[in-house]
């Protein structure tokens, strides 16, 4: 296990060294000058001239690609351009409101998926299974922002039973209830589409276990159904149901940009948004390797589930 746990991380450099690489020369290929959005239309050259050099945008690329590397590597992310804060001290902190949100989301989508998909997988061919085909396809189809929208539109505006905005009431926070009542609305809208995939492909992988001779071998000696389902069908289903769902929490760990921008939920993917609004390079750059960072860690623990899970996947 250490060996392919090894094997993991060693490829999982090159994917975060060539993330940082193209965050960086693409953030430099923005047009416009940067300057001249930091100071204003009314700057003069000599100014705009001391500012690019007090940033460092003096030197080639390169030099400043082969500096900005080191010190992340450090684990200093640089000043925000916009704010004059460190960037950790504005990624971090949002870096945390996603992860209420993500995991409230994962388990609202883990939840529906696995119940309804194990329903349908029990009943293949029948009109619930059809009907629930149809419906997380189209659920599966629906971008985050525009549910948040409707939602918002229904629940907030209409109805006038949740907020629509923040992660706390301005004028009077009421503590984790409080919290509670804003996450509502924007879990609904990032868990819609998580929750159609994963109901799809537990649906998918557990029908076709139960389709092969050891579950008509187990049925035939009388073992509950419920049993057969749960313990020998979802064991045997679990490996591209556990890739699909990793792939799902790395999604919405990296930042469900859309929902938090619709309901304003101070994470990393209303952070990003603003800042690159912002042209605050050092911020997105650190948002963005943070995201790619997130990927790879998700998609290793996944690999190993799988591995514990199915020892064969050691040996490939």
């Amino acid at each position: 296990m250490s060996d392919y746990l090894i094997k993991r991380l060693i490829g999982a450099l090159p994917v975060l060294f060539g993330v940082s690489v193209v965050i960086f020369f693409l953030m430099q290929m923005i047009p416009g000058d940067i300057t001249a959005a930091l100071l204003g239309p009314m700057a003069t050259e000599v100014a705009k001239a001391q500012l690019r050099h007090a940033l460092g945008l003096d030197q080639p690329i390169l030099v400043q690609y082969v500096k900005w590397l080191g010190l992340v590597l450090s684990g200093d992310f640089g000043m925000s351009i916009a704010t004059s804060l460190p960037v950790s001290h504005l990624v971090l902190p949002k870096f945390g409101n996603t992860v209420i949100l993500a995991t409230a989301s994962l388990l609202l989508s883990l939840i529906v998926g696995f119940g309804i998909g194990a329903f349908a997988a029990a009943r293949a061919g029948s009109t619930f299974d059809r009907a629930t085909m149809s419906i997380t396809l189209v659920f599966g189809s629906i971008p985050p922002y525009w549910l948040g929208l409707v939602l918002v539109m229904i629940f907030a505006l209409t109805l006038r039973w949740l907020p629509t905005t923040g992660m706390y009431d301005v004028i009077d926070p009421g503590g984790v209830r409080d919290v509670l009542r804003h996450l509502v609305l924007p879990t609904i809208a990032t868990a819609a589409a998580p929750a159609a995939i994963i109901t799809r492909m537990v649906r998918t992988s557990m029908a076709e276990i139960l389709a092969q001779d050891f579950v008509r071998v187990a049925r035939a000696k009388g073992i509950p159904r419920r049993v057969i389902l749960w313990r020998h069908v979802l064991r045997n289903a679990l490996p591209p149901i556990a890739t699909i769902t990793g792939l799902q929490l790395g999604y919405l760990l990296g930042g469900a940009v859309f929902t938090e921008v619709v309901f304003a939920w101070p994470g990393l993917g209303y952070q990003l948004t603003s800042s690159i609004v912002a042209r605050d390079f050092p911020v997105v750059q650190a948002a963005v390797l943070l995201i790619a960072l997130i990927f790879v860690v998700v998609n290793l623990a996944v690999d190993m589930l799988n591995a514990v899970i199915d020892p064969r996947i050691r040996v490939s």
